[in-house]
């Protein structure tokens, strides 16, 4: 196994992380602003309000978009082990 392999697949590893991981991380992006401007026009500082909806908003994006990222998990793991034969030479 080479170190230029080695390198290709953590690199695809990580940018399948990226992928997998921006949906809900932009959602909550969005959310958190959305609130923190709701905060500081309304002047409240409940923290609950600014913790609360950002979760909802993960835990939805987890349902509408779990699918697409369980299929790009899979994927690159059958891949991955279908591949692994020529990885060890």
């Amino acid at each position: 196994m080479s170190q230029d392999l080695v390198i290709n697949l953590g690199q695809q590893a990580l940018w399948l992380a990226v992928q997998v991981a921006a949906p809900m991380m932009g959602l909550a992006l969005a959310v958190g602003l959305v609130v923190s401007i709701l905060q500081a026009t309304t002047q409240i500082n409940e923290q609950t309000l600014a913790f609360a909806p950002k979760v909802l908003a993960v835990l939805g994006a987890l349902v509408f978009f779990g699918p697409w990222m369980l299929t790009s998990l899979l994927n690159f793991t059958v891949r991955l082990l279908g591949n692994l034969g020529a990885y060890v030479r």
